[in-house]
């Protein structure tokens, strides 16, 4: 195992100096936890900014929803071009409502059942988008402690050795090599906490931006299912 300086060239304690003192194994996890902590922070400003363009597009399309525009209109323009949130669930049980009429409905049952259904799967595959990468979070802030333990242990395990080897437990020749090891913890905790403040906020975001969605799918069914009746009556 390789064993790490007892005092650092040239009295160099820096931070970046405790750094390149270091074993091979106590680095490969210093930079293995920097790379999980500029990553965790990329995900977490994407998902700030996603979500708050989902709340803004789901505030807009309530408002013209709920404008009075007539749903085929409504339908026609959300259809010709990509869409998120509200507005893909509404697309996907509009698509089912139009074709299930022209096709002619025997059952006005396992219309609202096919409704209903496309409703879950595009909401679903919008949850899907909204809670991608929460799990990287949540795997950095349970594992990024331990693997910051792991290298320090693996670095006062070096140094102890090294002290061995030398004789002298002098606190100038020890502390080095402790220090270089308790970095690794110290990266961890710095990758970890930052994880999971943010999966805790950004899911709960998430549930509310899933709960709305919800809502809008439940009332949406409720006016097709009205409208579905209508039609059925007017037909006998």
């Amino acid at each position: 195992m390789e064993q790490i300086a007892l005092a650092a060239p040239s009295g160099d304690h820096s931070i970046w100096g405790l750094f390149w003192q270091a074993g091979w194994i106590v680095k490969l996890v210093m930079i293995g936890l920097l790379v999980a902590s500029v990553w965790t922070w990329a995900i977490i400003i994407d998902k700030l900014v996603a979500y708050a363009r989902i709340r803004v597009a789901l505030n807009r399309f309530e408002q013209t929803f709920w404008s009075g525009q007539s749903l085929e209109e409504l339908y026609r323009t959300l259809s010709e071009r990509k869409t998120s949130g509200m507005g893909s669930i509404f697309v996907a049980a509009m698509r089912e409502w139009k074709k299930s009429f022209e096709k002619g409905v025997k059952s006005p049952l396992s219309l609202q059942t096919r409704i209903d259904k496309a409703m879950d799967l595009a909401l679903t595959r919008e949850m899907e988008t909204l809670e991608g990468r929460l799990g990287f979070l949540a795997s950095v802030g349970s594992a990024a402690p331990f693997i910051g333990l792991f290298g320090t242990v693996i670095g006062i395990m070096t140094s102890f050795q090294a002290i061995a080897g030398s004789q002298s437990t002098n606190l100038a020749v020890v502390a080095p090599g402790i220090a270089e090891a308790l970095l690794a913890t110290a990266l961890g905790l710095l990758a970890a906490i930052p994880a999971v403040l943010a999966y805790n906020k950004l899911s709960s975001d998430a549930s509310k931006i899933a709960l709305r969605m919800e809502g809008f799918a439940d009332e949406f069914s409720a006016i097709l299912s009205r409208q579905i009746d209508e039609k059925v009556a007017k037909a006998a």
